[in-house]
């Protein structure tokens, strides 16, 4: 398959704005690429019926909502048959945001099971023997079909940079916290983290500014070549050989465009940090399934089922001596930016995975979701058979606009290198 140009959320506001279109139009475009294309890449566990455009700085932008996500209007089954056709009486509170914005749901995208590990049957638009990435497959993957300009995902481990990074778009993972999780369906409480999808990271920033009514927009005219750190890390030897030369190439690419390119050493409590997200996930996962687990066991995947039967073994003090080393942890993560304003790692050890019985390796995301540090997928890189590269900003807690100003830039750069 031919993979369809992403839409931009950004340029359809603006065209929309200036008068040269109108939102029903902008949102019939999307349904004319879902119409042609859906049955193969298979985005959507529902499709919205009725594509109305609101009032607002997001009207005529459809949105993919994860089916984890509450919709008054629509099933949300978390990808489990155990909730299949189950019809929540509110919207949670992101979706609300996104009404109150002007989107359009576009539907609700395929989920792994409860956002975990079990795939869905959604494909990578680039190569549909490729997976997706996961656990937000269907909302990736929809944003680079050009089914809607932008989506909604989740983050435990790596389920927003991960698979904007197999799919070739932008994902924007916020600082822990920075989005209301109410209403959601969570696996892990304390690492679940709500993100953005988008064709590239300025309609990524600009959606999760205008729903959220938070400084997070890039500026254009901020050309100022950001401090990259380029993180060596104790997992370094997961990366495949185009991964590795990939990024070495994009920081020469950095630095002969100005910015000051470092190599930040690992700090010891934050590499340790890496052993306590498992058992963080799994003693919160067999919590929050408990009910699921107990009442309804053969409805779980085999792979669910023997994980949550192995994680509800894990001891309050295994669970509380983790979050003691995560927190140390996130207390030393400020020491990596002592010299530098972002981070520079691999998305991913590569490209996707071959297989639609995997959504990819997350070891590249854990460390960062678990420390709720603010991440960006930036697209644009390409492995010689084609598919896409990752390449991932991170800035310290709380500074997401510069996560994103920075990401931008690099994006930028990896444009023109392009062209040049």
């Amino acid at each position: 398959m031919t993979t369809m140009t992403p839409l931009s959320a950004r340029s359809i506001a603006a065209e929309i704005e200036a008068g040269r279109l109108s939102p029903q139009a902008a949102l019939d475009q999307c349904q004319r690429a879902i119409a042609e294309h859906e049955e193969e890449i298979r985005v959507f566990s529902c499709l919205a019926k009725d594509w109305q455009p609101g009032s607002g700085p997001l009207s005529g932008v459809a949105i993919g909502v994860k089916d984890i996500f509450d919709t008054y209007d629509l099933p949300t089954s978390y990808g489990s048959p155990i909730y299949e056709g189950h019809q929540p009486v509110v919207d949670s509170a992101l979706v609300t945001m996104l009404r109150q914005a002007g989107a359009t749901i576009a539907g609700k995208t395929v989920t792994t099971e409860f956002a975990w590990f079990e795939p869905g049957p959604t494909r990578n638009p680039h190569n549909l023997e490729y997976s997706p990435g996961g656990s937000s497959s269907g909302s990736a993957a929809g944003v680079a079909a050009g089914f809607f300009p932008a989506a909604v995902g989740t983050q435990t481990g790596g389920s927003i940079v991960r698979p904007a990074a197999f799919c070739g778009v932008a994902g924007y993972k916020p600082s822990y916290r920075l989005f209301p999780s109410i209403g959601m369906k969570h696996f892990s409480q304390l690492l679940d983290t709500i993100g953005f999808f988008a064709a590239q990271v300025a309609d990524a920033a600009f959606v999760a500014a205008a729903c959220s009514g938070r400084d997070l927009s890039v500026d254009e005219r901020n050309t100022a070549p950001p401090r990259i750190g380029v993180y060596r890390s104790s997992i370094d030897h997961l990366m495949e050989g185009e991964m590795v030369d990939a990024l070495e190439v994009l920081a020469k690419q950095a630095e002969e465009s100005g910015a000051v390119v470092a190599e930040v050493s690992p700090v010891p409590e934050v590499e340790a940090a890496r052993q306590a997200h498992a058992p963080i996930q799994d003693f919160e996962a067999a919590a929050t399934l408990a009910d699921e687990r107990r009442r309804h066991p053969l409805q779980l995947s085999d792979r669910l089922r023997d994980h949550l039967n192995a994680a509800a073994r894990i001891t309050p003090q295994t669970y509380d001596d983790a979050r003691r080393i995560a927190n140390r942890g996130r207390k030393a993560s400020r020491d990596l930016f002592e010299n530098c304003d972002v981070l520079l790692t691999a998305s991913a050890p590569g490209v996707a995975p071959k297989t639609l019985a995997s959504t990819g390796d997350s070891s590249f995301n854990r460390l960062w979701t678990l420390l709720g540090l603010p991440c960006v997928n930036v697209p644009g890189l390409t492995a010689n058979n084609g598919l896409p590269l990752g390449a991932q900003i991170i800035a310290p807690f709380g500074q997401d606009k510069q996560a994103l100003q920075a990401a931008h830039w690099l994006e930028t750069v990896i444009r023109q290198k392009r062209l040049d």
